[in-house]
């Protein structure tokens, strides 16, 4: 069974930090895209972030770069997306997704909360 485990959201003032993990089992790590997505209330879900796991490749979306960075330990089997500098905007349940080719996920985590607010 496929899993995907996310963690790591809380509340942090702006400027502040935060490191997700997404925790993954239930399929072969390393052959997959593991990416992040993101929600805010009444928007629309949007792309975050994501690591080609095979080929190392990354991306970000435009509103992050420079201020989120994404990592994958495979012995762990956990990607990781810290993220500095954090704005109000940034508030949104954050997911974690896996699949063979990003956008296009094909599993799906619960999501935790991160809230920026002072």
């Amino acid at each position: 069974e496929v899993q995907l485990q996310a963690s790591g959201g809380g509340l942090v003032r702006p400027g502040g930090s935060l490191r997700l993990a997404c925790v993954a089992s239930g399929f072969a790590f390393d052959d997959y895209a593991i990416g992040w997505f993101r929600q805010a209330p009444g928007k629309e879900r949007e792309e975050v972030s994501c690591i080609v796991n095979y080929d190392g490749s990354t991306y970000y979306a435009d509103s992050v770069k420079g201020r989120f960075t994404i990592s994958s330990d495979n012995a762990k089997n956990t990607v990781y997306l810290q993220m500095s500098s954090l704005k109000p905007e940034d508030t949104a349940v954050y997911y974690c997704a896996s699949g063979d080719s990003w956008p296009d996920m094909s599993y799906w985590g619960k999501g935790t909360l991160v809230t920026v607010s002072s």
